[in-house]
């Protein structure tokens, strides 16, 4: 199913350049990736981006569900059979020219988590450790921060997929593929 998934994407088929640019070839947890999104709105000019995401750890079962817990007492534990995966993520944004005065809003919805056979996982209803997203991000910002997922125990091939908001000033640009692993 993820190369069904990889073969849908058109614009990760151009990014065939080695790991994180394909479900089928995820990078692994502390490798740097790149990628370019555009800023504007209608016909007006688009500023370009380059963005660097790097997935900087990952806990799953009982060390996410202590982190989780400890976040918030109101937090509960997964669903029956489940399991918590928490990633701490780095995001980077540079203006490729000038003016370079568009905002990012980093959201929790341009990450998402899927199964080694690329079935979405939940996003956990949960209050993450902090910090967590949203975060808001000038050119030359980075920010680090927490993602929640909800996955069946047992998934360990599970992989963390990032891409650019689409339907707001921000339009797609690429995806980066991780493993949570």
């Amino acid at each position: 199913m993820l190369a069904a998934l990889a073969a849908s994407m058109p614009a990760m088929r151009a990014q065939s350049r080695g790991s994180g640019f394909s479900p089928l070839n995820p990078a692994q947890v502390g490798i740097r990736l790149g990628t370019v999104i555009e800023c504007g709105f209608g016909y007006s000019p688009h500023e370009k981006y380059d963005v660097k995401v790097t997935l900087l750890e990952v806990l799953r079962g009982d060390k996410a569900s202590e982190r989780i817990k400890a976040a918030s007492a109101s937090n509960q534990p997964p669903k029956a059979g489940f399991e918590y995966i928490l990633a701490r993520v780095k995001f980077e944004f540079f203006a490729k020219g000038a003016p370079g005065n568009c905002v990012h809003e980093l959201r929790r919805e341009e990450f998402a988590a899927f199964s080694a056979d690329g079935q979405e996982y939940e996003a956990a209803m949960i209050a993450p450790p902090q910090p967590g997203l949203p975060a808001k991000l000038n050119s030359g910002d980075s920010f680090e921060g927490w993602l929640a997922f909800q996955a069946p125990q047992g998934g360990n091939k599970a992989l963390l997929r990032f891409v650019a908001s689409v339907g707001s000033a921000v339009e797609q640009g690429g995806q980066v593929w991780f493993q949570l692993y």
